[in-house]
């Protein structure tokens, strides 16, 4: 209000907006704000991170996720015009305004001072035009909004195999695409094996590994950028054997990110309408991108789970994965934060006074105790944490790329649902009630194994029992 002009800022979670002076009739002291739109497909990338396992996610949950809004900034540039122009029309003596417009695109976006211009009044019909392209442009995202409401659901499944199909045939959809592909990293190997395709000739199983840097999506995964091509004879790119018999010369090879790291690509080709492919479908791809990529996370740990049936991974009574299970998983997870610096943390468990509660109730009872603490503390973690009965009434939960103070406030949530609990002898407890106590310790130099980590977080568990129970603490490195 104070520069009399427009101004742009970024908000909290990361969007464009602007803020600008506008005058109704007599009233001049108001001010609108506009834009809340990514510009780029990064920073909703960077944004749905922050939801997933940032500071984001207990503010918000996933529902942002469900509607969002991508724009060019000559759009927003635009918008502010239009304000400008509907404010105008409202105005009852009709008097001319000064119209604060935005300069060009490409010139700095901070407040300067901008000329007067002249706006020719709009006619009843271009009014009525407005409001009839304005409604239809509400009625089309809350269309799209309620399609990707429910996306992670539909690209969900206990199979892994039905997980890739349904993400290729949902992503196929949305682009449009008479072709597709789903690539997933062998992290080891460091390539690319086909687990889906839409119109591909070969066996699924016949079809080569890729390695990083070789072919569009081998270079894809190396880079970790996507490819939108309109027209491959034009640009630099190898084309496909004519045997192939693509039906457009125009594709998006697109790669599937989950904290920082690259898990798979999707490839689409063929546009159903024959035109190519541009900017606004890759934004369809990074709106659905984040969900995708959580799906094929689950997906691949799944498939690895299911490699390890044969060791019994899964603990019989509470349906959690058991120790061994655990171990395995720690050892990938603590390569993975040396590699890339993540962070991480774990959760020792265990219930309080459970031989009291075993001893008067019966083991019968002790196991449907056991029972209702796994179901609390599944219900309290996020898709990608690791929860395992460790033994006896212990139990462990690995929480990957998660730092302490994000531990913290799982652990409180975890501590508050068994409490909160109704157990069925749960009266008989000496705090008349079940409750547990937790120990926390997290990934540092000093603390730098599975081993480590584990003893850390039995020391911390060790002290919250001792002081009193029902109670968290951290492992302090002394």
């Amino acid at each position: 209000m104070s520069t009399e002009t427009l101004t742009y800022y970024k908000c909290h979670a990361g969007l464009h907006c602007f803020t600008m002076p506008i005058q109704i009739g007599d009233q001049r002291d108001l001010a609108v704000i506009g834009g809340r739109a990514f510009v780029t497909g990064a920073e909703y990338r960077v944004m749905a991170q922050r939801l997933i396992t940032g500071d984001l996610k207990d503010l918000l949950g996933s529902e942002p996720l469900s509607n969002v809004i991508f724009a060019e900034p000559a759009k927003l540039d635009r918008l502010a015009e239009r304000l400008q122009t509907s404010a105008r029309q409202i105005n009852e003596k009709g008097l001319p305004q000064r119209d604060e417009r935005p300069k060009a695109a490409g010139t700095n976006s901070g407040a300067a001072q901008i000329p007067e211009i002249s706006t020719p009044a709009m006619t009843s019909t271009d009014l009525q035009r407005e409001i009839d392209q304005l409604r239809g442009e509400l009625e089309y995202r809350s269309h799209f909004a309620e399609s990707l409401r429910h996306f992670l659901e539909r690209i969900s499944s206990t199979d892994p195999q039905k997980t890739y199909n349904a993400i290729l045939t949902n992503s196929k959809e949305l682009l449009l695409a008479e072709r597709a592909s789903l690539l997933v990293v062998d992290e080891k190997a460091n390539e690319l094996v086909l687990k889906a395709g839409v119109g591909i000739k070969s066996q699924i199983s016949e079809v080569a590994r890729i390695r990083a840097g070789e072919g569009v999506a081998g270079a894809v995964l190396e880079s970790g950028k996507a490819l939108v091509v309109e027209n491959i004879e034009k640009t630099g790119v190898v084309p496909a054997p004519a045997e192939r018999e693509y039906k457009t010369k125009s594709f998006i090879s697109y790669p599937i990110r989950i904290g920082g790291r690259t898990i798979g690509v999707l490839n689409v080709t063929d546009k159903s309408s024959g035109e190519k492919y541009d900017d606004i479908d890759l934004s369809l791809l990074e709106i659905i991108g984040p969900q995708v990529a959580l799906a094929l996370e689950r997906a691949e740990w799944q498939e690895r789970a299911t490699e390890f049936q044969l060791m019994s991974i899964t603990d019989p009574l509470t349906g959690l994965l058991n120790r061994r299970y655990l171990q395995e998983r720690m050892n990938e997870e603590v390569n993975r934060s040396r590699r890339y610096e993540y962070p991480m943390s774990f959760l020792m468990i265990d219930i309080d006074d459970f031989k009291s509660y075993n001893d008067l109730n019966g083991h019968q009872a002790g196991d449907q105790a056991l029972q209702i603490t796994a179901h609390c503390l599944k219900v309290a973690l996020r898709a990608a944490d690791v929860a395992c009965r460790y033994g006896g009434e212990e139990f462990g939960v690995l929480l990957p790329q998660t730092p302490l103070t994000e531990a913290t406030a799982i652990a409180e949530r975890m501590k508050q649902r068994v409490a909160e609990t109704d157990y069925p002898h749960g009266k008989s407890q000496p705090t008349g009630g079940v409750t547990i106590s937790i120990g926390i310790s997290t990934f540092n130099k000093h603390v730098d194994s599975p081993d480590r980590i584990i003893a850390a977080a039995d020391r911390a568990l060790y002290n919250a029992k001792r002081k009193g129970k029902n109670r968290i603490e951290l492992y302090q490195h002394s």
